[in-house]
């Protein structure tokens, strides 16, 4: 099955294969993997072998895997990565989800390709070009408004991935390079430093503090579980969980949250299809904010908002409990009407406004007995619980079953009898079988106890939701002939789903040629090789400048571009201040100044394409680092 906008893929992470394998099972459509290298979270890699592994697990259900192979790659990288390309291809993988264009100008096997969200696609005419090239599915930025994700739907014919879930970048991806530039360690080549999480002082433009000790440019993390319907109507079919790096609860959790509220939707819209088979059921109920987060915001989807960063913290505080009432020598009593546990996670803010959490050993009645009692808790302190100790035990056991419905019609012949399956997407099998027909004694025990027998699919893929018993008169069956039938005709179907699975196609670029929206390419492109230089060429660019982790940009330039402002936050943004008595006038674009020890990071603001630039260069020791080493793949193919 080709995979059109009218089939909705809940797609979830997987920091590896038996992650990947609970993900499918709790209800993803498809998951995405890194592999051995070239992902953006180099600290996720995988064996060819264990993506393998995942495939077929996948594939029982018609589900996908995607490889992230969404790095940029140096001159030296390429032949290796045309090497692993070609392995991830050997192994079944679905798709790849790519960055570099220098991708495009080699000779792969055809594997489907989807853009990364860190082609930073924010325009409708970016998103045309990619469609155009070769993309069947690409990844939209965070940052877009419903608006703008239906104007790029209506403007092109690929498949449009949206973000959902999780950690949000605070900088457009693709366009974040603080930690190159501090430490050499590319966001674009998967080894982020996250210091867009560290704490801040911001200063205004006459040097007075703003805010102290804030994280300026921690975002809250994303939930559009309320805008899922208003996605799917703007052109999204395609509905993506971050986490590569997130722990398996969070992985079950969120999966089977959406899958939730994707089968609601999917129940309510007949025009609209699943893109993988059978149906989960879970031991829990889906919470998302009992796994880490840190608290929620739809971002953009819905215009600007001034309540989306994380400034307090980056870290999971989780759900309020309540205030402090009182602190005895090993305990403290928390007002709350919440049921807590043993083992529970709680936390608080101590009076450095840091995030102090501890395990709660004891629980009696409102009093709280930790492992160890904090120095500075005190009364009317805030408690947090970030762990649920009951909720993380259901999910730390086999927490979901997922099953394909089935039909079963069985009947007579004229020497013996025959079963027939068919499974929810028409696919079916039939055996049969020669037996001796006797009369059944008591037929109503003998017709329920075929029904029972033929329905006992154990530990198979399949569930019987629909049993017909087709035969002239109730027979006596010997329960061996039944089981033995069931097996056959399980085994029947288990090789025509097989055969019945086509991987998804390479769609063909568009001839003559597209043209790229602009002729001239700054640092921004991230162009690291020839390839991608070729490319660029190819498609009418007459200017291109090397990445920035080429290291030729040794001024101050943009280091992270943000649709995030600081001064939108703050009550300072000159558009929201027009026309505001007192203040109109007073507010200016002036930059502003973001400080992290011996870091200065100045802020400019574009207004008119309301962006927030953090302008910096690169350090000397990040200068004389030599380019990455050659890597290549000699792994023996599964």
């Amino acid at each position: 099955m080709q995979k059109t906008r009218k089939h909705l893929e809940l797609l979830s992470p997987a920091r590896n294969a038996d992650f990947g394998i609970e993900a499918i099972n709790h209800g993803a459509d498809a998951v995405y993997i890194g592999g051995p290298a070239f992902g953006a979270r180099a600290k996720a890699p995988n064996t060819l072998a264990d993506i393998a592994r995942l495939v077929k697990h996948a594939h029982r259900y018609h589900a996908e895997v995607f490889v992230a192979l969404n790095t940029i790659f140096h001159d030296n990288e390429l032949v290796g990565a045309r090497e692993l390309v070609q392995q991830l291809y050997d192994a079944e993988v679905d798709a790849l989800i790519v960055q570099d264009m220098g991708l495009l100008e080699m000779d792969l096997p055809p594997i489907q390709l989807h853009a990364s969200t860190q082609t930073d696609i924010r325009t409708v005419e970016k998103a045309v070009f990619l469609d155009q090239v070769g993309f069947s599915q690409i990844v939209l930025a965070r940052e877009l408004d419903l608006r703008t994700i239906k104007q790029i739907a209506d403007a092109t014919s690929c498949n449009l991935e949206f973000f959902i879930h999780g950690a949000l970048c605070v900088a457009f991806s693709g366009q974040c390079f603080i930690s190159h530039a501090h430490t050499g360690r590319s966001a674009n080549r998967g080894e982020c430093s996250q210091e867009c999480r560290l704490p801040f002082t911001l200063e205004d433009q006459k040097g007075r503090i703003i805010g102290k000790d804030k994280h300026y440019l921690s975002m809250k993390d994303n939930d559009q579980s309320a805008n899922l319907r208003a996605l799917i109507d703007a052109g999204v079919s395609s509905f993506k969980i971050e986490g590569r790096y997130k722990d398996l609860p969070y992985v079950k959790n969120a999966t089977a949250h959406y899958r939730q509220m994707l089968d609601e939707i999917l129940n309510e819209s007949p025009e609209l299809a699943k893109s993988s088979a059978g149906s989960s059921t879970f031991t829990f109920t889906p919470q998302p904010e009992k796994t880490f987060n840190r608290s929620a915001t739809d971002y953009f989807v819905n215009g600007r908002k001034g309540d989306i960063g994380a400034f307090d913290t980056p870290k999971f505080s989780g759900e309020v409990l309540g205030k402090v009432s009182k602190v005895g020598k090993d305990f403290f009593e928390v007002e709350t009407d919440t049921q807590l546990h043993n083992g529970d996670g709680v936390c608080f803010f101590d009076v450095h406004k840091e995030l102090v959490g501890l395990r709660v050993n004891t629980v009696d009645g409102k009093k709280l007995y930790p492992n160890e009692m904090p120095v500075d808790i005190r009364n009317n302190t805030t408690v947090y619980r970030n762990r649920d100790h009951a909720f993380m035990r259901l999910l730390e056991k086999d927490s979901a079953i997922r099953k394909i419905a089935l039909q079963m019609i069985f009947a007579e012949t004229s020497d013996g009898f025959t079963l027939s399956v068919t499974d929810d997407a028409g696919l079916s099998a039939t055996v049969e079988c020669t037996a001796e027909k006797q009369v059944a004694d008591n037929l109503e025990k003998a017709e329920s106890s075929l029904r029972d027998n033929l329905s006992k699919l154990g530990n198979t893929d399949f569930t019987a939701t629909e049993v017909y018993i087709q035969t002239s008169q109730a027979w006596f069956i010997p329960a061996s002939v039944v089981n033995n039938l069931r097996r056959d005709a399980i085994e029947q179907l288990q090789k025509v789903r097989q055969a019945a699975y086509v991987r998804p196609l390479l769609k063909p670029a568009a001839v003559p040629a597209a043209i790229f929206p602009e002729d001239t390419l700054s640092y921004l492109a991230n162009v690291y090789n020839q390839k991608a230089r070729t490319f660029y060429e190819k498609h009418g660019v007459k200017l291109i400048a090397s990445a920035y982790e080429a290291n030729k940009e040794l001024g101050e330039v943009p280091l992270m571009i943000t649709k995030h402002c600081l001064r939108f936050s703050h009550g300072l943004c000159p558009k929201e201040a027009k026309g505001v008595i007192g203040v109109q006038g007073t507010v200016t674009a002036e930059p502003m100044t973001l400080i992290n020890g011996n870091d200065r990071f100045t802020l400019k603001f574009d207004c008119k394409p309301c962006e927030m630039h953090v302008m910096g260069s690169i350090r000397k020791p990040v200068i004389k680092m030599g380019p990455p080493q050659t890597m290549m793949f000699h792994a023996k193919r599964p």
